[in-house]
């Protein structure tokens, strides 16, 4: 990859949440009202309760809560990717035509694409343990 398509590539992925910090300036207010459902408890549900605006989804924690759901997503993207820079460094190794330096560059692409997959396993087991350990499923 050349300089040019790297800081292409960097500067599609910071455009991404500037558009979606942007898309919330548009938000109407009383999606942000406070949820009837409060109470003085001081658990991690009920937090997450009193801080649901009135528009929101009901279930955040537990199976089919939004984190749950944002997890599970995330894991698909950095394994579909991960799982693509395997191939893509294979296929730099097997073209690299005996050249020591395109072979380690294409060695610390297959390294790197095997890391970001056992990192997404583990921050998906690690999640995932956090949410059903601190909020309780109802």
């Amino acid at each position: 990859m050349g300089k040019k398509t790297i800081q292409v590539v960097v500067a599609a992925l910071l455009a991404i949440p500037l558009m979606a910090v942007s898309l919330g300036v548009f938000v109407p207010t009383d999606v942000f009202a406070q949820s009837s459902s409060c109470n003085n408890s001081l658990t991690i549900s009920n937090g997450a309760n009193c801080a649901q605006g009135n528009q929101q989804p009901s279930n955040l924690f537990g199976l089919g809560g939004v984190f749950q759901t944002i997890v599970n997503i995330s894991l698909y993207v950095i394994g579909a990717i991960s799982v693509l820079m395997l191939i893509y460094g294979g296929i730099r190794y097997t073209t690299s035509g005996g050249d020591a330096k395109n072979v380690t560059a294409a060695k610390n692409t297959i390294l790197y694409a095997i890391v970001g997959i056992v990192v997404a396993i583990l921050a998906y087991a690690i999640v995932n343990f956090v949410i059903t350990s601190l909020a309780p499923i109802s």
